[in-house]
Parts: C-alpha cells; sequence; structure tokens
C-alpha cells in the first residue's frame, strides 16, 4: 500500500490495535445504552407515525379514537418482550443471542432461521432508520427535499467509516446524540403534559385541516375495521425493533456482562414506553392529522389541500405545537431526532458483525467475516451490512413507507424462536433442579417467556396477515434464500473437512515423492529467467529440465542456439504451437509426465518480475496468472513462482521493509 493510502486509512480509522487490547473496547452501562438501544428508543419516532397513518386511511375520528389503545398494545408487548429478553442475557451471555439459543434448544434448523431472520432485520434497520432520519431532517433542512437518497447514501458511508474505528469509539460519538434525543422528547413530553393540564396546549398545525378517508374505506364492516387496527398495530410494533440487539451484543458490556446486559435492557424498555405513549397522548391533544396520501386525503375548507402542501411528521408537528413560543426548541428536537434516527443504524452496525462472525465459525457464513480489523471490529461484517443496506436505499428511493413494509418480520420471527427454545431452557433445568427457591425461579422465568412467546408468534401471525402482500412477503423471501445460502456454506465446508481430514491409519498422506521432476519455463534468456533456473538447481531436484514454446519457429531456433552459445547447464525443449498458444502445450506436456511416472512430483518454476505500479501490470502479459490457475488443478504438480523485482517495485518493498521493522519495534514495546 503506497504511503499515501496507509496515511489516509489511519487518519480515517485511527492506528491499530493490539488483540490484547480487546478488553479496553468493553462497554459501560452509560455508552452500551446509546450503542445497542438507538435503534429501539428512535423508533418511537416513527412507530406513532405508522400507526396515525395506518388508521388515518378510515379517517380522523377512527385515529383519534383508537390511537392511544393501539399503542397500550403495543407498550404490553414490548415490556412482555424486555421482560423475557432479561431472562436471555442472563441465561446466554456468549452474545449469540437468539440465535444461540434457537440452536441449543431447538436445534439447528430454528437457529439458522432466527440468523437468516436477523440478518435481514439488521440491514433493514439501516435502511428505514437512515431514510427516516433523513426525512425528519428534511424538515429543518428544506435544501434536502428530492435529494434523501444520495444523502441516505453518504450517511450510511460515515456511519461505516465511524464503525470501522471500533465500537468503543463510535459509542462515544454517538452518545451524545442518543442522549439529547432522549432530553429533547422528555423534555417535550413533560411540558406538553404541563401546558395540556394547564389548558395551554395549542393545536398542531393540520388540526385546522379535515382528514377525511381514502377511497374504499369510507364505511368500513366490523370484520374490515378489525383487520385495519390489527394492521396499525403491526406497524407500531416496529416500535420492537432493536430489543434483542442488547441480547447479541452481551460480550461487549464490561463485567458483570450479564447484570449489565439487563439493566440497560430494562432502562431501554422504560424510556422506550414513556417516549411512545407521551408521543402518542400529545398527538390526541394537539389534534394532529396525519395521513399516507395528504394531497388527497386533508382538506382545507373542502378542497384537498393539493400537491404543495407539506406534511411534517408527527414529531415535527408535536414541537411546533408544544414549543410555538420557542423556536429554539422546535430546531433542537428536529435535530436531534434526524440524528438519532440516522444513529439508530449503529445498532445494526454492531449486532450484524457479532452475528455474522458467530455463524462463521459455525460454518454458516464465510471465514473471512470472523476476522477482525485494525480496530478490532469486525470490519468485513461491517462492509457487508453497508452495501447491502445502500442497495435497499437506492432500490426503494429511501422512501420509509415502503421500506417499513418489509421491517419486523424478522425480529418477530427471532422474538419467537428465541422465547420458544427458552421454555425448553427452563423444562431441561427444571427436570433436574431440586432445590425448592431455585425451581420457583425458574418457574417464573419459564412463566415469563412463555407469554413473550406467545405475544411475540401473535404479533408475528398479525405481521404476516396484514403486510405479505405490501412488502413483507418480500423480506421473507430474502430470509428463505439466506437460510438456504447459509446451509449450503456449512455443506461445502464439512464436505472440505472430510476430505482433509487424516485418518489415524492412513500412512499414505505424508510418503515422499519417487522423484521430483522439475521444469524451469523459458520465454526468452533474461535476469528472471537465470534466477529461476539457479533456484531450481540449488534444489537439488531427479530431473531438471528447460522448457519453451515456440509459437513462431524461428524464435524457437534463436533461441535455442542462444541458449547453447550461453552454456547454459540445463537442457532447453521447445514445445511446438501451431495454434499458438501457450498454456495448453505446457499442460500437455506435464500430463505426459505424470502419465509414465505417477508418483512423481512435478515442480514448475515459474520466472515472474514484480511491477510497482498498477497501471505497469496492464501493458504486460498475463500468461502467468493463466497457466498458474490450470496447473492448480493438476494433482502431484507444484508451482513455484520466483519474483524478480523491478525499480518500480522498489518503492513497495523499503515500505514492506518498513511495516517489518515497525512491527518489531511495536512487539518489543509490547513486552
Amino acid at each position: 500500500m503506497p504511503d499515501s493510502s496507509r496515511a489516509l486509512k489511519r487518519l480515517l480509522l485511527g492506528r491499530q490495535m493490539r488483540s490484547d487490547r480487546l478488553h479496553e473496547t468493553l462497554l459501560p452501562k452509560r455508552l452500551a445504552l446509546p450503542i445497542f438501544a438507538s435503534d429501539a428508543l428512535s423508533s418511537v419516532a416513527y412507530a406513532p407515525d405508522e400507526i396515525f397513518l395506518t388508521l388515518a386511511l378510515a379517517g380522523g375520528a377512527v385515529a383519534t379514537t383508537h390511537s392511544w389503545q393501539i399503542g397500550l398494545a403495543v407498550v404490553f408487548v414490548m415490556l412482555v418482550v424486555v421482560a423475557s429478553y432479561r431472562q436471555n442475557v442472563h441465561a446466554y451471555p456468549s452474545g449469540g443471542g437468539d440465535y444461540e439459543v434457537a440452536t441449543v434448544n431447538l436445534g439447528r434448523w430454528a437457529g439458522l432461521a432466527v440468523a437468516s431472520a436477523l440478518l435481514v432485520d439488521y440491514v433493514l434497520t439501516v435502511a428505514v432508520s437512515i431514510s427516516s432520519g433523513v426525512q425528519n431532517a428534511t424538515a429543518a433542512i428544506p435544501a434536502l427535499d428530492g435529494h434523501a437518497m444520495p444523502v441516505a447514501v453518504a450517511l450510511i458511508i460515515g456511519l461505516t467509516m465511524m464503525n470501522l474505528r471500533g465500537v468503543r469509539e463510535s459509542g462515544r460519538m454517538f452518545a451524545i446524540p442518543v442522549y439529547a434525543f432522549m432530553i429533547a422528547i422528555m423534555g417535550m413530553a413533560a411540558y406538553g403534559l404541563y401546558r395540556s393540564l394547564m389548558g395551554d396546549l395549542p393545536r398542531a398545525e393540520s388540526a385546522s385541516l379535515e382528514l377525511v378517508p381514502e377511497h374504499g374505506y369510507e364505511s368500513l364492516g366490523t370484520l374490515a375495521m378489525v383487520f385495519l387496527l390489527l394492521r396499525a398495530f403491526s406497524s407500531g410494533c416496529a416500535a420492537l425493533t432493536g430489543v434483542e440487539a442488547i441480547s447479541n451484543g452481551v460480550p461487549a458490556f464490561q463485567k458483570p456482562k450479564s447484570k449489565n446486559a439487563a439493566t440497560t435492557l430494562l432502562l431501554m424498555g422504560c424510556l422506550s414506553v414513556t417516549m411512545l405513549m407521551s408521543i402518542i397522548y400529545l398527538s390526541i391533544k394537539t389534534n394532529i392529522h396525519y395521513a399516507e396520501r395528504p394531497a388527497e386525503q386533508l382538506l382545507v375548507n373542502g378542497e384537498p389541500v393539493g400537491s404543495g402542501y407539506i406534511q411534517h411528521t408527527i414529531i415535527g408537528q408535536l414541537a411546533l405545537a408544544v414549543f410555538d413560543h420557542f423556536h429554539l426548541g422546535v430546531i433542537l428536537v428536529s435535530t436531534v431526532t434526524g440524528l438519532i434516527l440516522i444513529l439508530a443504524a449503529n445498532t445494526a452496525f454492531n449486532g450484524f458483525p457479532v452475528l455474522a462472525s458467530i455463524l462463521a465459525k459455525d460454518g454458516y457464513l464465510p471465514r473471512q467475516l470472523q476476522s477482525r480489523g485494525d480496530r478490532l471490529a469486525y470490519s468485513n461484517g461491517i462492509m457487508i451490512l453497508a452495501g447491502a443496506a445502500a442497495v435497499l436505499v437506492v432500490i426503494f428511493d429511501a422512501e420509509v413507507t415502503k421500506l417499513i413494509q418489509l421491517y419486523i418480520v424478522g425480529v418477530f420471527v427471532s422474538f419467537t424462536l428465541s422465547q420458544v427454545g427458552m421454555i425448553r431452557h427452563w423444562n431441561r433445568i427444571l427436570a433436574t433442579e431440586t432445590d425448592p427457591r431455585e425451581r420457583r425461579t425458574h418457574q417464573t422465568s419459564r412463566a415469563i417467556n412463555a407469554v413473550g412467546a406467545l405475544m411475540s408468534f401473535t404479533v408475528l401471525l398479525v405481521v404476516l396477515a396484514t403486510k405479505f402482500v405490501r412488502g413483507a412477503g418480500w423480506a421473507i423471501l430474502a430470509m428463505a434464500i439466506l437460510y438456504l445460502l447459509m446451509q449450503g456454506i456449512h455443506k461445502h465446508y464439512a464436505a472440505v473437512s472430510r476430505e482433509l481430514e487424516v485418518p489415524a491409519a492412513d500412512h499414505e498422506a505424508g510418503r515422499l515423492p519417487s522423484r521430483v521432476h522439475a521444469i524451469v519455463l523459458v520465454s526468452r534468456i533474461h535476469k528472471p529467467t537465470l534466477r529461476a533456473l539457479a533456484y531450481a538447481r540449488g534444489a537439488r531436484p531427479s530431473t531438471l529440465e528447460a522448457i519453451t514454446v515456440a509459437i513462431d519457429p524461428a524464435d524457437g531456433e534463436r533461441l535455442q542456439q542462444d541458449w547453447l552459445q550461453r552454456e547454459i547447464p540445463v537442457e532447453l525443449k521447445v514445445l511446438d504451437s501451431p495454434y499458438r498458444e501457450i498454456t495448453r502445450p505446457i499442460v500437455n506436456y506435464i500430463a505426459a509426465i505424470r502419465r509414465q511416472s505417477p508418483h512423481d512430483l512435478v515442480m514448475v518454476y515459474l520466472p515472474e518480475y514484480v511491477l510497482g505500479r498498477w497501471w505497469e501490470n496492464i501493458l504486460h502479459n498475463q500468461s502467468a496468472l493463466r497457466l498458474k490457475a490450470r496447473l492448480l488443478f493438476m494433482p502431484g504438480v507444484i508451482v513455484a513462482s520466483v519474483p524478480y523485482q523491478l525499480n518500480s517495485s522498489k518503492e513497495v518493498a523499503e515500505m514492506i521493509r518498513q511495516d517489518i521493522q515497525d512491527d518489531t519495534i511495536a512487539a518489543g514495546k509490547g513486552r
């Protein structure tokens, strides 16, 4: 890597960290909360919007009457799920989370189903959070209107760079905005409640508009109304996304890990519930009208407001109403809301790479995902997550209304299977536990997880029934494809492992070859060729010969004459190539040697000169690469590249030498 590229990498990512400094990246609760809970906390910024949008299909009266009921139902589910996951983090603190719980207690199929669901949901978390953040920021920065997609992609790139610097460092960056969001929303809620009690709370900007039902929803029967309420409930359950992130991130907490994770989970649940119900309550009190198609459903003096009307988010309208005489408060709420929605994606940036590394360790994903980067972060997983989320943002043009339909299916699949797994976990412990006190504790935990499993499964059915044709089906398809892909990867690794394993009674694997037949490939007589010949002679093979391919017979004769004149002490064979090929004659010649002496080892020395600039490689023949690719598939054949460094490569060679020297000095200081 050139000095400029290396300097840029260090500037963006920071200095490399030694593996023995991993403990320094562990998180106290004050940093773990903004890192792992930002997704769940930020969902209160769009979950109320989704409830009101769905109910608004039947008109403003329905939204006002039923929104608080839907909110209470969502709160009940959230409290049950939080209580259930507090059991998870104590029982399975290794960081496998739902994947480990399902695999251990229900089997490999359940673990893979949970893993595929979570991986898809993490990608959607980034896409939805970033897109929603840009949407909220548009209210404060009108210049962003119409440019949501490129801005969202740029933000994903920025988050990626911050996470590549390491978990703890990114946590410090995100802590202030997340805490600012909590203070701003709770402060707005408290001030709004005070003004409501004093009878001084103004109406929202949309309160003067009439919200009419969408076409086809004017008069709903009982069954249709129930279905609409269930659909609003499933949309509101977006508030539960991110709850599972803490159970997947327990290893990142400082000791005692399980206790700190459980405390953080409880704090997250309490904050989310309080903010969600506060926003819904104030929305009803300020008479907010919020529609999916505002240009058609919102009327002023009996006429549609038209496409020129700008509909602010519910939090944006609340801020304008509550802080009607304090514009700085409006700016603060809008700004921190946009920020936390963007930073909420950081939960996925911590959860996805950790889960992917566990799956890679178990052989279900490529091994490269198991490795940590320069800053002890799982860099490969971070890059894959960012790329997948960016693709989704581009495909759906950063429209939250479209992306949200794919959302939350995966998280409730994992919720359900995880809680069922925990029931079996407690059953297994109770089967052997004899202490009455411990039995009561475990029975209580089992009851909590049983309620959690029932609620999660109920919500999953509702989500599938109300959102399948609206986009959730694509998320399920993605999970199924990922599930099959991971099974295929695991089968491949298992097959390779079986093939490479050496049985205890196998004495053939270490047997020496009968003879070594060495071949030096020659294109012309130059320094790389002579160096390759010297190396081959130094290895003292049983047989040594040089071969060349004569595309032009005259060139072959001249090379042979020059070879003899120089008195090179190795026989040169010229292979004819009537079809002007280089690779095929060499491969056929080596294959003939193998047929004649199957127990011999054929050693092919390939002279190569090394270039220092990438564009120089374009100017030179790549026949050596093609030849090596063919020879790799021939049994009993080994290819040895003999490098010859040209002047342009000296800069790279010097840099490598300097790196080795720096590493040696650093290792000495470490001792």
